[in-house]
């Protein structure tokens, strides 16, 4: 999983970047919504919720920093939700975001996963672009553990 872009470098989860993990998503959050308590759970305790439940998580590193990070959330036998997709504001626009969900669609097809969805909202554009890039495709919005969710896709990766 070790996927370049000029000096962009996707990691896998280390206990190392869990401050990262937390600080990324949390300034991203707050920048447009209200952090809630499925955001809490993940981010405080990402090994019990996502790494020992079967998910990966992975991060961007550009010149040793962490700049990006995104989560493959293992929600059923053969599916996955990409959450917890967050790029720091000085590394946006190097296509980080895209080298991680790249990463880990790869990932989720290396497990024999059926889909991959997500949760998000209408206002992020550019991630909603994003995620269609990666071969998303818009859904109807069914339950959500997020007040923030009014959209949510999902990618089929067999039939």
């Amino acid at each position: 999983m070790n996927d370049q872009n000029n000096e962009v470098k996707i990691e896998a989860y280390h206990p190392q970047y869990k401050e990262a993990f937390k600080a990324l998503n949390e300034e991203w959050i707050k920048t447009f919504f209200v952090m809630e308590s499925g955001d809490y759970k993940l981010l405080d305790n990402p090994e019990e919720y996502i790494i020992n439940k079967g998910g990966h998580i992975v991060f961007a590193l550009l010149d040793n920093e962490v700049v990006g990070t995104c989560a493959l959330v293992k929600a059923g036998l053969e599916i996955y939700e990409l959450s917890k997709m967050a790029v720091s504001p000085k590394a946006q626009g190097k296509k980080i975001g895209y080298l991680l969900g790249k990463a880990l669609v790869e990932k989720a097809k290396s497990l024999h996963a059926e889909k991959i969805f997500l949760e998000t909202n209408s206002i992020l554009v550019p991630a909603i672009k994003l995620y269609e890039k990666l071969g998303f495709e818009h859904i109807p919005v069914t339950h959500s553990a997020y007040n923030r969710c009014d959209t949510q896709m999902e990618l089929k990766l067999r039939e």
